[in-house]
């Protein structure tokens, strides 16, 4: 994992986003589509520490992006061309736009500078969306990914965001997958290859370093 000072000149909140990725009320929420990723979003503690990252970015300027994934109802738009989307049309629960299942879920919150970007396809929070162009208004450098999945839209998200030139930093303990043994292996195995590995309270304490001073 980098040192402090590594990890303090890559979160510089003028050109540092923080993502978070399909942490929507159908995905991890009670009422998921998804049970057994929401149950381990939660149970990890994954989820509720993108809620402590999404907060110490608000206070210290950080820009937060939210990539939601959703579907109209008559699917217009949407791929049929890998399994997981064909079984995604059978769940009881649907992602269909304007839902109470396409929200951000407790315990993140949503702040009015937030940015939440919404794709119809595809399984990449990056690819054929408006997040690469966004994140290129802003003037960012530094990606730091949170969410789900830790076995299809993170590794996509990073390998994405590596590809368009961005340095892509994963707080390991806030995202998750199915089994819970996956994720440390595809961090591991895979993503510690092509991103910055890191831990929320480490991306935490250089956050509360960046918070501007408040005067009295």
């Amino acid at each position: 994992m980098p040192s402090y000072e590594e990890l303090r000149e890559l979160l510089d909140p003028a050109t540092t986003v923080l993502l978070t990725v399909e942490c929507q009320q159908g995905v991890v929420g009670p009422d998921s589509a998804l049970p057994e990723l929401a149950r381990e979003a939660r149970a990890s503690g994954a989820l509720g520490r993108v809620a402590r990252l999404v907060a110490a970015a608000h206070e210290s300027g950080v820009q937060v992006m939210h990539a939601i994934a959703e579907r109209r109802p008559d699917g217009r738009g949407a791929n049929d061309n890998a399994r997981l989307f064909r079984a995604a049309e059978r769940l009881p629960v649907q992602q269909l736009a304007g839902s109470t299942a396409v929200r951000v879920a407790p315990p993140v919150e949503v702040a009015a500078e937030d940015l939440v970007v919404r794709r119809l396809h595809g399984l990449s929070p990056l690819a054929g969306t408006d997040v690469d162009a966004l994140l290129r208004n802003l003037g960012c450098r530094t990606l730091v990914v949170t969410g789900v999945s830790a076995n299809v839209a993170i590794p996509n998200a990073v390998f994405d965001a590596v590809n368009r030139g961005y340095t892509a930093v994963v707080p390991r303990d806030a995202i998750a997958g199915v089994p819970p043994d996956y994720t440390p292996a595809m961090i591991r195995n895979t993503l510690a290859l092509v991103a910055t590995i890191t831990t929320t309270d480490d991306v935490l304490a250089c956050l509360e370093r960046s918070r501007p001073v408040r005067r009295a």
